[in-house]
C-alpha cells in the first residue's frame, strides 16, 4: 500500500514491520500467527497445560489467531480440541490469554464448528454430527480407536441452526471473559459454516438453501450475532474461496457467493477478514475491493522471499504464516536476523507432549 510521507513529500511502501490498528488493538507488527490445530487440549475441552507456554513464545507476531475452538458439544470434530462454551474452558484460556498478554502480544481465539466432520466417538455427547444436509463428506476421522469413516451427518432443523447461531454468541462472549482480544469465525476448510457454502454439502431448500444469498445467511447471521454481543471491531471472520477438501465443491457460483457475502460483512464493520487463498487470483483482488476493513491474507507455502510482499503491495493489510510460526517461536527475530528456521515437525502436530509443541530451539 503507497501512503504519502509528510516529511518527505514522497509515496512509500507500506512495510510488515509497520504498527497496524485492529479492532480495539495496535498491533506492532503485521505479522499474523495462523490458527492452527494441535489436538493437546484436556479431554473435556480446556486447553492443555502447555498452551499457555506454546502461544506466549510467540506472541512477538502482531496477532496471534489461537487453534480451531468449539462453541458447542456438537461443535466438536477431533479429538482433544480445545472448547470455550464452559466455565472451565473460561479459566483455562484465561491463562493462554494472560500468558500471551504478559509478553505484550494479542490474541483471538477461533470459534469452529466442525459440522459434518466429526465422528460420535471424539464428541462429549457421543453424537453423529450435524449439517446442512444430512450428506457424508466420504472423509475418515482420527479416534482414540484409530481411523474411522465419518458417519452420515443429521440435517440441522431451522429452530436447530438458530441454536448453533446463539451457540457462536454464548462462545464469543465466553472468549471475551476469557481475555481474548477478539473472536476469529471459522468459515474456511470445509467445516460448518463452508458447508453450507457448498452445494454439494447444502440441499436445502428453505431459507438456507439454494440461492447464493440462501446459501450465505448462516454465516451472515452468526457474524451479525457475535458482533451484537461482543462488538463488531472484536470479531473477525476465515474463509478459504474454492476449496475442495473433504467432499466441498462450492460450484461455478462459488466466487459469486463470496462477493455477495463480503458485500453483506462489510456493513457489519467487523475487525478484519482473513482469506486462505486457493489460487483464484481475480476473486482475491475482487475481495480486495469490496472489503473496506483490514484484510489478513494466507497463502499456503508461501517462499521466504515472498515474506511481506502482499502488504508492500496494498493487497493485504497484515499477512498469516502458520508452520513457519509453529516450528519458529522466534520468528521474527530469525526473519531480522537472516537466520535459518526450524523446519516444521509433521509427525508431532496433532497431540502429544511437549515434544513439536513447546521445545522448539531458538536463536
Amino acid at each position: 500500500m503507497k501512503v504519502l510521507d509528510a516529511e518527505q513529500g514522497q509515496m512509500t511502501m507500506t512495510d510488515i514491520w509497520q504498527p497496524i490498528t485492529l479492532g480495539r488493538a495496535t498491533l506492532p507488527n503485521r505479522f499474523v500467527m495462523a490458527p492452527m490445530t494441535r489436538s493437546r487440549a484436556q479431554y473435556d475441552g480446556t486447553p492443555g497445560p502447555l498452551a499457555a507456554e506454546y502461544y506466549a513464545q510467540r506472541a512477538s507476531v502482531g496477532l496471534i489467531v489461537a487453534e480451531g475452538t468449539q462453541p458447542s458439544d456438537d461443535g466438536q470434530g477431533y479429538l482433544m480440541t480445545p472448547g470455550i462454551y464452559s466455565e472451565a474452558h473460561v479459566a483455562g484460556w484465561k491463562t493462554v490469554t494472560s500468558a500471551v498478554h504478559a509478553k505484550g502480544g494479542h490474541i483471538y481465539i477461533q470459534l469452529m464448528h466442525a459440522g459434518r466432520m466429526s465422528h460420535p466417538d471424539n464428541t462429549p455427547h457421543h453424537r453423529q454430527g450435524v449439517a446442512p444436509s444430512a450428506i457424508a463428506p466420504g472423509a475418515g476421522m482420527f479416534t482414540a480407536t484409530g481411523m474411522q469413516d465419518i458417519p452420515t451427518p443429521r440435517a440441522l432443523s431451522i429452530e436447530e441452526i438458530r441454536q448453533t447461531v446463539q451457540d457462536f454468541r454464548h462462545a464469543a462472549k465466553c472468549a471475551i471473559e476469557s481475555g481474548a482480544d477478539g473472536v476469529e469465525i471459522h468459515g474456511a476448510n470445509a467445516y460448518l459454516i463452508q458447508q453450507f457454502f457448498a452445494p454439494s454439502a447444502n440441499t436445502r431448500t428453505d431459507d438456507y438453501g439454494g440461492s447464493i444469498e440462501n446459501r450465505a445467511r448462516f454465516a451472515i447471521e452468526v457474524a451479525t450475532a457475535i458482533a451484537e454481543e461482543i462488538g463488531a471491531d472484536r470479531t473477525a471472520i476465515r474463509f478459504s474461496p474454492g476449496t475442495s477438501l473433504w467432499g466441498i465443491d462450492e460450484g461455478e457460483e462459488g466466487p459469486d457467493l463470496y462477493r455477495y457475502l463480503i458485500g453483506e460483512l462489510d456493513k457489519l464493520r467487523l475487525s478484519y477478514v482473513h482469506i486462505m487463498h486457493q489460487g483464484n487470483e481475480q476473486l482475491l483482488s475482487d475481495i480486495r475491493q469490496l472489503w473496506t476493513g483490514k484484510l489478513i491474507l494466507n497463502r499456503p507455502g508461501r517462499p521466504r522471499e515472498d515474506i511481506g510482499k502482499d502488504v508492500a503491495s496494498g493487497l493485504a493489510d497484515m499477512e498469516a504464516y502458520g508452520q513457519m510460526i509453529l516450528a519458529n517461536p522466534d520468528f521474527l527475530a530469525r526473519l531480522k536476523a537472516d537466520a535459518p528456521l526450524n523446519e516444521a515437525d509433521r509427525n508431532t502436530f496433532f497431540g502429544g507432549t511437549e515434544k513439536g509443541y513447546t521445545d522448539y530451539p531458538t536463536l
